[in-house]
């Protein structure tokens, strides 16, 4: 196991592998950021160059970003996804990287949790507003009638 199957870019990549720019408009991530992503050590593999020293990025650096992208999406640190591709680099660290995920994941249990508290708080707010509206209305409506 040498790293993270995580979800996969629906999308053709040719032999010579993608660019970066197209790389950013698959993946809705800037320029800049894949850039940044390469410099922070993030990448698990050093970015393929063409011969004009271009990036090139194939299907396995790309279910790489999607994975990078899939835990930044759910609140992992920049600080914990460089911990992680460290780890994907070493063979025999899947203790480690199974730790790494299951403090994610415990994180982002809390996150939905707490998440779900607000959405039910919500939802009674919004209820108590309606029914303020709806016995506004009835009443207008009575007076109206009267």
């Amino acid at each position: 196991m040498h790293a993270i199957t995580l979800p996969t870019i629906d999308v053709d990549i040719p032999d010579a592998g993608l660019t970066i720019g197209q790389v950013a408009r698959v993946t809705g991530l800037s320029v800049q950021a894949l850039r940044f992503y390469e410099r922070e050590g993030l990448m698990l593999d050093p970015t393929r160059r063409d011969p004009s020293g271009h990036r090139r990025y194939g299907r396995h650096d790309m279910e790489w970003i999607n994975g990078l992208l899939m835990l930044r999406e759910t609140g992992m640190s920049i600080g914990d996804m460089r911990v992680l591709a460290d780890l994907s680099r070493r063979e025999g660290s899947e203790a480690e990287r199974l730790r790494v995920l299951e403090e994610h994941r415990q994180s982002v249990l809390d996150v939905l949790t707490r998440t779900h508290r607000h959405l039910e708080a919500l939802q009674t707010k919004i209820d108590a507003y309606r029914d303020v509206v709806e016995h506004r209305a009835t009443s207008q409506n009575e007076k109206r009638i009267k």
